[in-house]
């Protein structure tokens, strides 16, 4: 029995949470993203009209459409109605996955037993729309790939249904650019041997590809002919991430102490990043020679970029660390977690901060996280 997966994603997701909080945004190009050094988190249709995409820088973007209206964003306002389209779409379907703020998997394979596949997710897509105002589009094939192609394809506001014998005429004329590990750098170099569609890479022996472009080769040859057996994996939300150090000799060392917490900070931000995760509430704990144990935290706007915290710990620990006592142990909790599509905060960093940590963090997966990091912390590290 050929799987039945379904991909929904929430059209325009930011600019459609903007708009339900102010209709007169409605039908205006509408770009949501930092100040002028920023870069465009996401932009409406008619934004896109002109040009304008995310990750642009906003200053380019302003150029395309000097007529669009700037939103700098609201991760919380954003946060609260993905919670309630993942509660919608739980209490219908059988097996969720939620892979991003406004994308979901589901897996409701023989459901055509008892109802249709197709009607059953176009009635959904039709409740989330009505109990919550957001405008989704969907696509329901067999495996995750065709489907989040399908969903790119449909929109807006549009659904698709892909059966297993159509998988290959529907993926052949389209651009490699549509599978979603394909990013600049894989299209440019498929580009100059002159692979530009789906059609062209799947015909390719796959151990070329393999040879090309390193171990992922097999993976994107299998995508590009319709093939993954990738399942949806039930969604489970992380609560926060946290590390703390006990110490061998009780200290009253403060810089060395900073020191330590600021190579916590940036290895749990890290981690954050790589796993595609948002902070909302920091937590510092400190323990004292006598196991006195005390915590301080603080809200923050979602975030996952190093300097953010670093100053928030730190700050926190100058006002929890008011006793002129030896300590045991620190420790740092980050919690309040939200799922984004975005490693960083785009609201807040300029385009230089974004590619600075994209740099590093590239960095850090190639050769190991202390490959490249502030320089206190290696040489903290060192001593």
């Amino acid at each position: 029995m050929a799987r039945a997966i379904v991909h929904m994603d929430l059209d325009t997701f930011f600019v459609s949470c903007e708009r339900l909080s102010n209709s007169k945004l409605e039908g205006i190009p509408l770009i949501i993203g930092g100040g002028d050094r920023g870069v465009v988190a996401s932009c409406s249709y008619e934004a896109r009209t002109f040009g304008v995409r995310s990750a642009m820088p906003i200053r380019m973007a302003m150029r395309l459409c000097p007529q669009a209206k700037i939103i700098k964003g609201d991760m919380d306002l954003y946060s609260k109605l993905s919670f309630t389209v993942t509660q919608i779409i739980e209490e219908k379907a059988p097996i969720v996955e939620k892979a991003s703020i406004d994308e979901h998997y589901l897996d409701i394979t023989g459901m055509d037993k008892f109802y249709g596949c197709y009607k059953w997710t176009n009635e959904l897509a039709q409740t989330v729309t009505k109990e919550t105002g957001l405008p989704i589009s969907f696509a329901l094939s067999v495996n995750k790939t065709v489907s989040k192609i399908g969903t790119g394809e449909s929109k807006p506001k549009g659904n698709l249904e892909i059966p297993e014998d159509k998988v290959r005429p529907f993926l052949n004329p389209l651009s490699v650019k549509k599978i979603p590990m394909v990013g600049d750098v894989t299209f440019q170099l498929l580009s100059r041997i002159g692979i530009r569609t789906i059609q062209t890479l799947s015909e390719m022996p796959a151990e070329v590809l393999q040879q090309m472009i390193g171990k992922n080769g097999i993976e994107l040859w299998k995508k590009a002919n319709g093939i993954d057996n990738n399942p949806v994996e039930p969604y489970k939300e992380r609560k926060s991430v946290s590390t703390e150090q006990t110490f061998n000799q009780d200290s009253i060392d403060i810089h060395a102490m900073k020191a330590i917490l600021i190579g916590m900070v940036e290895k749990l931000a890290y981690q954050l990043r790589s796993e595609q995760w948002l902070t909302s509430t920091v937590v510092v704990k400190i323990k004292y020679a006598n196991f006195d144990t005390q915590t301080k935290q603080c809200t923050v706007s979602y975030t996952s970029a190093d300097h953010v915290l670093i100053k928030t710990v730190v700050e926190l620990f100058d006002k929890l660390y008011d006793r002129r006592m030896r300590l045991r142990m620190i420790g740092i909790n980050f919690n309040g977690l939200v799922r984004g599509t975005y490693q960083i905060n785009l609201f807040e960093d300029t385009l230089e901060m974004i590619a600075l940590y994209q740099a590093m963090d590239k960095i850090k997966k190639r050769f190991g996280f202390d490959a490249v990091g502030r320089v206190g912390t290696i040489l903290q590290n060192r001593l």
